[in-house]
């Protein structure tokens, strides 16, 4: 996960088709972000996971998002995904991908939730839904658990990411507000392209 680290952003990709990958692949590239996931509850995802990392070709991560059970986690790993990302806390998947080193991210929002999560062998805590608490909960959460890695999803955007930040998240992901579907299906890959790159630039390096 050396890219990720090195910015701490995460792409979600829902609902695409397999002739929205090679635009989409070539923008994530152009702005310079440096992971990116397909949901598991796109149709066709795994072949979606692998045609992204074969275009890709290890210039940017590629994982797999939504993944609740462990046949989806077996489906989106044979398709080479690097990471997995879940909604929720799902035990059993957790603990596979911590014990076989696969850097997974489940979903949790309370206090215990995170904890659990954490503990079950999170890479890093998704604290979702983020923005119906803001970023000040963040801080309120690290106090008594400034050791766990927490990812803020969900009304994340330029214009907040960098509060969230400061309150504490260390890692940020975003989706529809910056990949609109409507947009790529009308062939609007730049205006994505402009997002995603105010996006990625709002990153405080």
């Amino acid at each position: 996960m050396k890219l990720f680290e090195e910015m701490p952003l995460l792409g979600i990709l829902r609902g695409i088709t397999a002739q929205d990958v090679p635009p989409l692949a070539q923008i994530v590239l152009d702005s310079g972000l440096k992971a990116i996931e397909i949901t598991m509850n796109t149709p066709n995802a795994p072949e979606l996971i692998q045609q992204m990392r074969n275009i890709l070709d290890k210039k940017v991560l590629v994982g797999a998002g939504t993944v609740l059970s462990m046949e989806q986690l077996f489906a989106a790993l044979n398709a080479g995904a690097e990471f997995i990302v879940l909604p929720t806390l799902q035990t059993d998947v957790v603990e596979y991908c911590a014990k076989n080193n696969i850097p997974v991210f489940p979903g949790a929002l309370t206090p215990q939730e995170i904890y659990d999560a954490w503990n079950a062998g999170a890479y890093m805590v998704k604290a979702f839904p983020a923005k119906f608490f803001g970023p000040s909960y963040f801080k309120e959460v690290k106090g008594p658990f400034n050791d766990i890695k927490l990812l803020a999803c969900g009304g994340v955007s330029a214009d907040n990411m960098s509060e969230f930040f400061e309150c504490g998240a260390d890692g940020v992901a975003f989706g529809g507000s910056v990949f609109n579907l409507k947009k790529l299906g009308s062939g609007d890959i730049d205006i994505i392209y402009q997002n995603l790159k105010k996006t990625v630039d709002a990153y405080p390096k």
